[in-house]
């Protein structure tokens, strides 16, 4: 009986993993939306994707969900600040800077 209910916490746990997972890559692709719109509308003409990619795979899982929730309510400039304050971060302009975009503040 202990091994029935210590695969079936395993199973359990499993799912709830999964589901945070799939949490996160919904949060993750609805902040990338938001940051392209943002870094497209500062800086008009400039490939935002790359910027994006910086901004995202450098933001912390709060942030992430943070912005993904100007995807549904719209942005706010409360939006814009945490987009540029994390875009400023030492290590995210270094990311920026090595794809060949130059600074972005």
């Amino acid at each position: 009986m202990l091994l029935v209910l210590s695969i079936a916490t395993v199973f359990a746990l499993g799912a709830c993993v999964q589901a945070n997972d799939a949490a996160d890559t919904v949060a993750r692709n609805t902040a990338k939306g938001v940051v392209n719109g943002v870094v497209a509308q500062k800086f008009p003409g400039v490939n935002a994707s790359p910027i994006t990619d910086c901004v995202i795979d450098n933001a912390s899982r709060f942030e992430i969900f943070d912005i993904a929730k100007a995807g549904a309510t719209g942005v706010t400039p409360s939006t814009v600040e945490t987009v540029t304050a994390i875009a400023s971060r030492p290590e995210k302009v270094q990311c920026i800077s090595k794809n060949g975009l130059g600074l972005f503040t």
